[in-house]
């Protein structure tokens, strides 16, 4: 993502409602941010092309364009973070828009409060990325490389296609090797905010981590769930 100079935080809002969208730009102008509110999908990325924005919120459905198209299209040269707006209960829609690339989802109805604490865990995130880490350790044979440069991890040459967010998971994971972390440990320290019952994306996170390590070919290890407990990164046959 291209660095934005220091200020207030750059976020685009791409939504065709004009009561909600008017209501995101005025609550989140009036929270520090720096709001440019696009009504269709082709302005949309239009402007997410053209500028550097922090976070793209941008809605699903939309007119012409939809929303996942539009990310489809943006992902080919922008990894600027996007989150995601749909209807409540609309899961096809939410995994679909986390394969292409979506950093996170907000089902609707949301409040202003919640919406913005997304944004801010979002840029946290950010910031924990841009931060200088350790030289890695050479990969043993067989095993999983992880380049914390491109945010992205190699089994062989096969690249597994991660997004950030399911980089820093896994990254985590692996990290502690063997140990079971609990859905609010991964919640706080990946994803940068609590845990709440009704919220998913961890769970869509683990299951494309899971999807993209089986598609490069990798089983030396795997990310199971413990129930009760949280996750953990270990081979197949353990536990």
């Amino acid at each position: 993502m291209t660095p934005i100079a220091s200020g207030h935080p750059r976020i685009l809002s791409i939504e065709d409602d004009l009561v909600l969208g008017a209501y995101v730009h005025e609550h989140l102008g009036l929270s520090g941010f720096q709001v440019t509110w696009c009504q269709n999908g082709q302005e949309g990325l239009a402007a997410a092309r053209a500028q550097a924005f922090d976070v793209v919120l941008m809605d699903i459905l939309l007119p012409g364009l939809d929303g996942l198209s539009v990310l489809t299209q943006l992902r080919q040269s922008h990894s600027t973070p996007v989150l995601l707006m749909s209807a409540l209960g609309a899961e096809a829609d939410r995994i679909s828009g986390f394969r292409l690339g979506a950093d996170d989802y907000l089902p609707k109805p949301f409040s202003m409060v919640e919406l913005r604490v997304r944004i801010e865990a979002i840029l946290r995130r950010v910031a924990l990325d841009r931060r200088p880490t350790p030289a890695a350790i050479s990969p043993s044979a067989g095993s999983l490389h992880f380049d914390d440069e491109r945010y992205e991890v190699f089994y062989g040459e096969q690249a597994a296609g991660l997004t950030r967010s399911e980089y820093r998971l896994l990254e985590t994971l692996n990290r502690n090797d063997d140990e079971v972390l609990s859905k609010a440990f991964l919640y706080q320290h990946v994803l940068q905010r609590g845990y709440a019952a009704h919220d998913r994306s961890l769970d869509m996170h683990i299951s494309q981590i899971r999807r993209k390590l089986k598609a490069i070919g990798y089983t030396e290890r795997e990310v199971r769930t413990v129930w009760g407990k949280g996750y953990i990164l270990s081979a197949s046959d353990d536990m």
